[in-house]
């Protein structure tokens, strides 16, 4: 496919925060046969799954000892959730919104890609089943996706797939719209824009339901997949420290960003190797958790997934999925 065109659009964002101290613990890796664990999910057994690049879906013990394919998605899978009927709720950039069968590896369309779903991402599940899922891009392919970052169009959406099968769109504008985490009492979600640097929360229930507040803006990263832990904080992939050479360039003339990405790939901008994530709390979006460093073999956070004191991270960038134990314990 050939390299896309863009039209960029002028954005002057906030000056970017330095990164914090390096605070990484020790991390322990799981190696997986594949590329790109972009997002990783515990079921209630305490097994690992993951997608990776090749389209299958993983399936690993905490301990690495045990690694199974269970699914085939023909596509490219991206977000992880457990559906309430034991199946998992796959995002998939290519394929749409799919149930997988994780016992016998049937793989059902829920949502397909192609029929008006362009960028499947990343979900969250409310416990009747109702989906909230984003759609990253309306003009570029995974592949592209930093097109879709330089470029700053916010073609993104927000949308919701009822039990009964209709889906609705929630939110249009987003730029690059990625992780999705619901309130441990399902009162709002928080949604990621990776191209603004910012988490929105989008209230369901109550008297503000439908309404739009900003949870944190002007982040030092981009914030990639989300999760709900089961410490009932909103844990964010920061997948890489912002560029600030791309910051100035949004403001700049769009001819600039069009001379940038006509440059060699190797030219392009590129993640930084850390490893990067953070919990917050959905309610005043404080931070109470902050992990970051550097790591000879594993970068690029872009799934978190805390469960029962234990997080774990997967990436685009890595052919693991890592860990390791809050508070230092072994």
């Amino acid at each position: 496919m050939a390299r896309p065109k863009v039209a960029p659009v002028v954005w002057r964002p906030g000056r970017a925060g330095s990164p914090p101290a390096p605070s990484l613990p020790e991390l322990t890796l799981l190696a997986v046969t594949g590329h790109g664990t972009e997002d990783v999910l515990v079921d209630a057994a305490g097994d690992l799954y993951t997608g990776v690049a090749d389209g299958r879906i993983l399936r690993l013990s905490t301990d690495g000892r045990r690694l199974e394919t269970v699914a085939e998605t023909g596509g490219r899978p991206l977000g992880i959730e457990l559906f309430p009927d034991g199946r998992l709720l796959v995002c998939d950039a290519e394929r749409g919104l799919l149930l997988v069968d994780p016992a016998g590896g049937k793989v059902e369309p829920i949502v397909p890609g192609g029929q008006g779903v362009h960028l499947c991402n990343n979900a969250a599940v409310t416990a009747d089943g109702t989906v909230y899922f984003t759609d990253s891009s309306a003009r570029f392919p995974l592949t592209y996706y930093k097109a879709d970052l330089i470029e700053h169009s916010g073609t993104g959406r927000l949308l919701r797939r009822d039990p009964d099968g209709s889906v609705e769109t929630l939110l249009t504008g987003l730029q690059f719209a990625n992780g999705v985490a619901l309130a441990p009492d399902e009162s709002y979600l928080v949604v990621a824009q990776t191209g603004a640097y910012r988490l929105d929360k989008l209230w369901l229930t109550g008297a503000r339901a439908g309404e739009l507040d900003s949870l944190d803006d002007n982040l030092p990263a981009f914030p990639d997949n989300l999760a709900t832990g089961s410490d009932g904080l909103i844990w964010v992939a920061m997948a890489s420290p912002r560029d600030r050479a791309l910051d100035l360039a949004h403001g700049w003339h769009p001819a600039v960003r069009k001379a940038i990405w006509a440059l060699p790939e190797r030219f392009q901008p590129k993640e930084k190797r850390t490893v990067w994530v953070r919990a917050v709390n959905g309610d005043t979006g404080a931070v109470v958790h902050e992990f970051f460093g550097r790591h000879p073999e594993f970068h690029m956070v872009t799934g978190v997934r805390e469960h029962g004191g234990t997080v774990y991270l997967g990436s685009l960038a890595e052919s693991a999925v890592a860990s390791f134990r809050l508070g230092g314990q072994k």
